[in-house]
């Protein structure tokens, strides 16, 4: 196999590798450095994809590693930052002098494994999804650290984004949303034509006015319109 074989597998890698650096910033309490290397996995993860379809050079292991990448970039990396968060509300359930609270967040971790397995099993979803995809949970809960670092902690929301009750929910919704039968559109485009890409261009209309007035801010708001508008108007 050609060198040029190898360069989507090695970009998946650098995905995997991003999360893993996420997870250490994380615990060196570099909380917004963490957060951004989700994001930065994100871009991997897209481009991963694009060069085996450009390069002609999808393959089986491919597969398998791109979605154990994900489970890492978007899954434990992620938990962790929930995790943190929890650390932070002064919850303790206390065993053998360990605060057990926090792990509740690993829960999220353990259905991006499901749903990323049954994503590789299932061929319904070669042009969209089934069950929301785990990228776009890594990258909500990535997107909150990065908006509390832009509003007052007197703020009503910022009060509101670590309520633990907030974030308990938080992962009890989209752990079930990921395993669940809700359809969600992809954006894999094939065409520029509105009519096949009216879900997509209103999302990307949506984010550039919401980045305009809110800037970092809106980006928790950019994904929950993406599934709103999913779970509202797709139908797969």
């Amino acid at each position: 196999m050609s060198i040029v074989k190898h360069i989507p597998n090695t970009i998946t890698c650098c995905n995997l590798l991003s999360g893993c650096v996420s997870i250490l910033l994380l615990c060196q309490n570099h909380v917004l450095g963490a957060a951004a290397m989700i994001f930065v996995a994100a871009v991997f993860d897209f481009f991963d994809g694009f060069a085996a379809r450009m390069l002609n050079a999808k393959s089986p292991i491919g597969g398998e590693l791109d979605s154990l990448s994900d489970v890492v970039s978007f899954g434990v990396a992620p938990s962790f930052i929930i995790a943190m968060l929890l650390g932070k509300t002064g919850i303790s359930w206390m065993v053998a002098d360990v605060n057990v609270f926090p792990m509740l967040a690993f829960v999220l971790a353990a259905f991006a494994a499901v749903r990323l397995a049954k994503f590789n099993i299932d061929t319904r979803q070669s042009t969209s999804f089934i069950g929301l995809p785990v990228p776009a949970v890594g990258l909500f809960i990535a997107s909150l650290p990065l908006m509390l670092s832009r509003i007052s902690t007197e703020s009503a929301l910022y009060n509101f984004i670590v309520n633990p009750y907030f974030l308990l929910a938080t992962v009890a919704i989209f752990s079930w949303l990921m395993i669940s039968e809700v359809p969600f559109f992809s954006f894999k485009i094939k065409s520029l034509r509105f009519k096949e890409n009216i879900l997509r261009y209103f999302v990307v209309l949506f984010a550039i006015v919401a980045f305009i007035i809110l800037k970092l801010v809106a980006l928790p708001f950019v994904f929950l319109f993406y599934i709103l508008l999913s779970v509202v108007c797709y139908r797969g």
